[in-house]
């Protein structure tokens, strides 16, 4: 009987694996640091940079210095448990009501972040035996509290309305029915559309949840977003969005009716089980709401920016897709010439990112550029120029 020797594989061997084939496949990315933003300019590692890679479209994390404000909160630390034990400040039902106020709705919920609220709030909402309908481009974060539903999945094609009747029409045997969609999508630039998604809702006796991370505070009457714009409050039950973006702060929040938000309280994991934002992040976020409902003008400027950018890159016969927004995506396709296009650019002073798979799908690899109100003419023009430039290279 012969004896084999055991043989010892590196149980940790797959992690250097996956990190030379991500870097072999043009995929792998890395941590730089970035000092605090200000107007369209961003310091990376040292280097003075025009920024087309923020989140910040309004400019109102620029607004959000503590040291302006007197706050009435003495708390400037962290808040030590969950809002079900003892982290529930005053301030929060004043924001609460402010977004209520703001969304049309009869109450609001305040979460820790964006990627918190959508992976909590869709498994507490569909489950075994319930079917939810989602657009084949929304968040990662709605991706997987989908995955953690455990709800059978149908993804239509992305803003396919007559896929989407298709698929609702085949599933009328399950329980329960949850359309999903982004209002506006966050690396595409362009708009769901929402009066259909409502019709189909009603249609079919579905619940709809919409994300308004990326339109929240840039459109309807006040920055209200999309979804107040075109009257639609009434046909959609779950308004998400954001203070993260536009509002330039932190959090997330989620409008609807009084017995959503009472049924959400009780039923969401992500928010039961996770420590409360800091009382002076609320009032941070009460003050953006403030900036944001009365600075018109900054609307104004990020929609006349946004208008310009899209134009001269068609104008260059380049390829957008369908971004009719702020976000505007130059589709390069080519994981690796992405890449090698973003780091010219960052050579030439210009912080843009390239967005390549999975974050989008394969063969749609595309650099992202943000517009923000911040932008002045000269920084579009220099940004175009240069763009020019490293693609004749």
């Amino acid at each position: 009987m012969s004896i084999h020797p055991r043989i010892r594989v590196d149980p940790l061997s797959f992690i250097d694996q996956e990190l030379s084939r991500l870097k072999d496949g043009s995929l792998y990315r890395s941590l730089k640091e970035a000092n605090t933003e200000k107007n369209s300019k961003i310091c990376v590692e040292g280097n003075l940079l025009l920024n087309f890679c923020s989140n910040n479209y309004l400019g109102i994390s620029e607004e959000l210095d503590l040291s302006k404000f007197q706050l009435s909160s003495s708390n400037l630390g962290g808040s030590g448990s969950s809002r079900l034990i003892s982290g529930n400040s005053a301030l929060y039902s004043q924001l609460e009501q402010s977004i209520a106020d703001l969304k049309g709705t009869e109450s609001g919920l305040v979460f820790s972040s964006g990627y918190m609220a959508n992976s909590g709030i869709i498994p507490s909402l569909a489950g075994k035996g319930d079917a939810i309908f989602s657009d084949r481009l929304n968040h990662a974060s709605i991706i997987d509290g989908i995955r953690l539903s455990r709800a059978s999945l149908f993804r239509y094609k992305h803003n396919d309305m007559a896929h989407l009747d298709s698929l609702l029409n085949k599933a009328q045997s399950y329980k329960s029915k949850l359309i999903i969609s982004e209002s506006l999508f966050s690396m595409d630039g362009d708009i769901a559309p929402l009066n259909t998604l409502v019709e189909l809702k009603e249609k079919y006796n579905a619940l709809l949840m919409i994300d308004e991370a990326h339109s929240g505070g840039i459109y309807g009457s006040h920055g209200a977003g999309l979804i107040n714009e075109l009257d639609l409050v009434k046909g959609v039950d779950i308004q998400m969005g954001t203070f993260s973006k536009a509002y330039g702060s932190y959090g997330a929040y989620i409008a609807g009716k009084k017995n959503m938000i009472e049924y959400l309280i009780n039923k969401v994991r992500s928010f039961i089980y996770t420590t409360a934002l800091p009382p002076h992040i609320i009032e941070l976020n009460l003050k953006a709401l403030e900036l944001v409902k009365s600075h018109q003008w900054r609307r104004d400027l990020l929609k006349k920016n946004s208008e310009y950018f899209r134009e001269e890159l068609v104008n260059l016969d380049l390829n957008i897709g369908k971004s009719t927004s702020h976000i505007i995506p130059l589709i390069l396709n080519d994981e690796t010439f992405t890449i090698e296009t973003c780091d010219a650019l960052w050579k030439y002073g210009i912080a843009a990112i390239p967005i390549r798979p999975p974050t989008v799908p394969g063969g749609t690899s595309r650099i992202r550029f943000s517009i923000l109100a911040a932008h002045d003419r000269n920084d579009l023009e220099f940004c175009i120029g240069k763009l020019k430039q490293c693609l004749k290279q």
